[in-house]
């Protein structure tokens, strides 16, 4: 079959089921596209055929054998900040050039339980800072919609190689807005889910208490499958939360009722999110796709947020504070990057670092350590922690008053690589989207239209802590009568 690549993740466990065709072929299929494309979208750091086609014989023999698991033998890929056994785990960063992990992320273990395949480890900026993926040691991630066109970081990777096919289904991690942005800027669907829903034991930290992982997929059903196989309880995360895993892929299924399957539900649009800065063709495609929200029964609410200019001044104080004592770990003593014949210890700390970190790791490490130095620790880091628990203050509020939160997931659509655009103005592209981290909420971006240029235009959800199922149901609800999830970009 030539169509493989073509098929959602469903269709891929009815066709192994049914053996229509094996696990085998599937991973070869994808493997061969790998080939042929990563060389234009670079979205691939690391590609690990020889385990991947061993992995999908052995699924095909366990298959044989009896083994019912659904997922069995479904091929995927990592974000490359979840370290995996013996594989090459980089961050994106030269810091960690070569370092091979000596474990699995305990979300890499829970997938493969699951069945699914890795086909390898996908480009990021480095250590998840960057809203572009061109702050990558390996090199920008293209959009395979336009490929002078950034793909949206920091998991521009994972949101190119499912938008382009490569993969059916991807992880990401999610600090300020890193998987729902990226799924926007390449029309799929992402999802992060609750803080503490996803173990982060074994994901390289950037911002511990922001840091979330999730999925990616073209449809709200594939990521479920992929988000739930991530999800649960793991005592080797302090952050943790022990909540039993509902079953979304059934809840979707369970959800495809009626001809007004939103009938009762209730969603908040915050008048902070539309205004000054967004872009008039992403407001009036948002605006669309909410009266085909109230067309499937949904009632409009207005409500009221935390300025997004807030949460995002917010984010960049306690972010990079969290950062800068992170990466303090990166030395070049224990592990990583080390420079070439230092003078004394101090030479190597400096060289090291300097020569081993990119320029925005380097600015983001600056700014939480001035955020923390004793004279200005309190004026700065203890009140952005008293304006975090303000944010979460008004979404609980709002919630009083609406079902999930709708609104754009970011300003524009996916800007040229190499533009000219200030630090600060990148950063303004995670503005829709920081408060959810901050509040340690779920929130799910999926695709809904085009600008006059072809490229995608995404819209959030955000849902009250642990209604994930409620977000990817309502999403779903919306692609059973659209097809923007299923629009295919013409590469390859």
């Amino acid at each position: 079959m030539s169509n493989l690549h073509t098929l959602s993740v469903a269709e891929i466990t009815t066709g192994l089921a049914n053996k229509d065709f094996s696990s085998l072929e599937m991973t070869t299929h994808l493997l061969g596209r790998i080939d042929t494309l990563n060389k234009d979208l670079n979205s691939f750091i690391t590609v690990t055929a020889e385990q991947a086609l061993e992995q999908a014989k052995a699924a095909d023999a366990l298959r044989a054998g009896g083994d019912t698991r659904a997922l069995l033998g479904v091929p995927m890929a990592h974000k490359d900040n979840l370290c995996t056994q013996g594989v090459l785990t980089t961050c994106g960063s030269k810091m960690l050039y070569n370092f091979v992990s000596p474990y699995n992320a305990t979300l890499v273990d829970n997938v493969a339980n699951a069945g699914f395949i890795s086909l390898g480890k996908l480009n990021m900026d480095e250590f998840a800072m960057g809203s572009d993926n061109e702050k990558s040691y390996y090199g920008a991630v293209h959009n395979p919609w336009d490929l002078s066109h950034v793909p949206g970081g920091s998991s521009g990777g994972s949101a190119a190689a499912v938008a382009a096919s490569l993969v059916p289904v991807a992880t990401g991690s999610d600090t300020g807005g890193s998987i729902r942005q990226p799924a926007s800027f390449c029309g799929i669907t992402g999802i992060k889910p609750t803080y503490g829903r996803v173990s982060r034991y074994g994901m390289i930290a950037y911002a511990s208490s922001f840091d979330q992982a999730g999925s990616f997929g073209k449809s709200a059903l594939d990521c479920a499958y992929l988000l739930q196989a991530m999800s649960g309880y793991d005592a080797k995360d302090s952050t943790s939360i022990a909540k039993d895993v509902p079953d979304w892929v059934t809840e979707i299924h369970a959800s495809r009722v009626a001809d007004k399957p939103l009938a009762g539900l209730k969603i908040g649009v915050p008048t902070e999110y539309f205004g000054a800065g967004l872009n008039d063709e992403v407001s009036s495609t948002v605006k669309a796709a909410l009266a085909q929200y109230e067309a499937l029964g949904a009632t409009l609410v207005d409500i009221h947020l935390t300025s997004p200019e807030i949460t995002l001044a917010t984010y960049y104080l306690l972010a990079p504070a969290e950062a800068s004592s992170n990466l303090s770990r990166f030395d070049g003593v224990r592990f990583g990057y080390r420079c070439d014949n230092p003078k004394d210890l101090q030479d190597l700390y400096t060289r090291s670092r300097s020569e081993g970190f990119g320029a925005e790791v380097q600015r983001r490490i600056i700014m939480g350590t001035y955020a923390l130095s004793a004279g200005y620790f309190d004026a700065y880091y203890v009140k952005a922690q008293k304006v975090r628990r303000l944010i979460a203050e008004d979404f609980a509020k709002a919630f009083a008053d609406c079902d999930v939160i709708a609104t754009p997931t970011a300003p524009t659509t996916a800007y040229q690589i190499g533009a000219s655009l200030t630090p600060s103005e990148i950063y303004m592209g995670d503005v829709y989207t920081i408060g959810v981290n901050l509040a340690g909420l779920p929130a799910i971006s999926h695709p809904i239209g085009f600008d006059k240029q072809g490229l995608p235009v995404g819209l959030q959800l955000i849902g009250n802590h642990w209604q994930e199922g409620k977000l990817l149901s309502v999403t779903d609800a919306y692609q059973q009568v659209t097809d923007f999830h299923k629009a295919a970009p013409s590469i390859g």
